[in-house]
């Protein structure tokens, strides 16, 4: 089964949040903009750019998860997006998966001082040891095959995958009929119209004729 059902965006709530969540969001943006000098989290910007650019590219997907995940795991988080914005703009605790040291760093640093519920762990997706998940996410991090590769091992039976995803997107999901059964629901991007957001589940590697 390998069906993409094209749907509206949900996304009367996406940049909707609270006085103080936009504090810390801020907070969460001078910080980034400062390490940004030393560490290649994000290119060179205004705050403003920066916020319209990365914070609101993670919060459209808020009206898409899963409720309450016990446990949400964000691949590849690099400068924090869409994970630890999506931690401190929900309270859902997510696992931050990050190999490259500096970034870690960053990452800890930005939850300590947004008190944005995450755990930090500095290695390699493959090399994770977390029970399973009902929430995955990734932002620019690959290809959609390798994607779902890096996906499976950690999500639960009835989880969910949110990849926010440019403009190859049909040719990835092509790409990516042969190797998998999945259910696919594709979102437009209120951010870049040249964009999608795949919503993922019921994933299955299909089984190679002998």
């Amino acid at each position: 089964m390998f069906h993409v059902k094209h749907l509206p965006h949900r996304a009367e709530a996406d940049a909707n949040v609270s006085r103080e969540t936009s504090a810390r969001l801020d907070v969460f943006v001078e910080l980034l903009v400062q390490w940004s000098k030393v560490i290649n989290l994000v290119a060179p910007a205004a705050p403003e750019a920066i916020r319209r650019r990365h914070i609101d590219d993670s919060l459209q997907l808020i009206p898409l998860l899963p409720e309450a995940p016990a446990i949400a795991i964000d691949l590849g988080s690099g400068a924090g997006f869409p994970g630890l914005v999506l931690a401190i703009a929900t309270g859902h605790h997510f696992h931050l998966l990050e190999a490259d040291q500096r970034k870690a760093a960053f990452l800890r640093e930005a939850s300590r001082l947004t008190a944005a519920p995450v755990t930090v762990h500095p290695c390699r997706i493959e090399q994770a040891r977390i029970p399973a998940a009902r929430l995955i996410t990734a932002r620019a991090l690959a290809p959609l095959p390798r994607l779902l590769d890096l996906a499976a091992p950690l999500m639960a039976p009835d989880g969910v995958c949110l990849f926010l995803k440019g403009r190859r997107v049909a040719e990835e999901l092509t790409e990516a009929k042969p190797q998998w059964h999945m259910r696919v629901e594709r979102f437009p991007s209120r951010t870049d119209p040249a964009s999608s957001i795949l919503k993922i589940s019921e994933i299955a590697r299909v089984r190679q004729s002998p």
